[in-house]
Parts: structure tokens; sequence; C-alpha cells
């Protein structure tokens, strides 16, 4: 499986994609130059279960950690990624 990030301005997206298909999506918001908002994450029905939108926070983790960054995450899954794995906290904007 593949993350791919495209990111502009105000705005950006992690995708994972396997064999061609989307396997799911996880948008964000910059709020300011240094922290940006999770505020949806959604995983294509035919890759439930496959962890896919842990992958897609894990991808946001590491790109916050590379760029130091913080992370709010409003998105309820991703929250409740946050809340389960204390080694990612580092980023959380608090």
């Amino acid at each position: 499986m593949e993350i791919q990030q495209i990111n502009d301005t105000r705005r950006g997206y992690f995708e994972a994609v396997e064999d061609g298909k989307e396997a799911g999506k996880m948008t964000y918001t910059w709020a300011g130059d240094s922290k940006f908002i999770i505020d949806h994450t959604e995983v294509s029905e035919e890759f439930n279960g496959k962890g896919v939108g842990k992958k897609l926070v894990m991808a946001a983790v590491e790109y916050a950690r590379t760029n130091n960054l913080k992370i709010i995450p409003l998105c309820p899954f991703a929250k409740s990624v946050f809340d389960k794995v204390e080694e990612i906290r580092d980023v959380l904007f608090s």
C-alpha cells in the first residue's frame, strides 16, 4: 500500500492507494504555519478492517515530525488513534 500526500497552502490530504484503487483518504486544513487540523478520515468499504485509517494517521505523524509541525485531530477517528497510541502524542498541539 502506498500513501501519497497532496498539499497546498491551505488544505491537503493523505491518500492510501493499493493496486490502483483508493483505499482511503484523510483530509487536513492548515491552522497557521506550524500546525494542521485533521478534519476527516474515510476508508473505502472493501478496505475496512485492514488498518488503512491508522496508516494514514501515522503518515501524518511522520510528516509532522519531519517538518516540526503539530497536529490538531478534530476527526473522531484520528483522535481515537492519538488516544490509543501514546508514542505519537509528541506531535499533538496542546
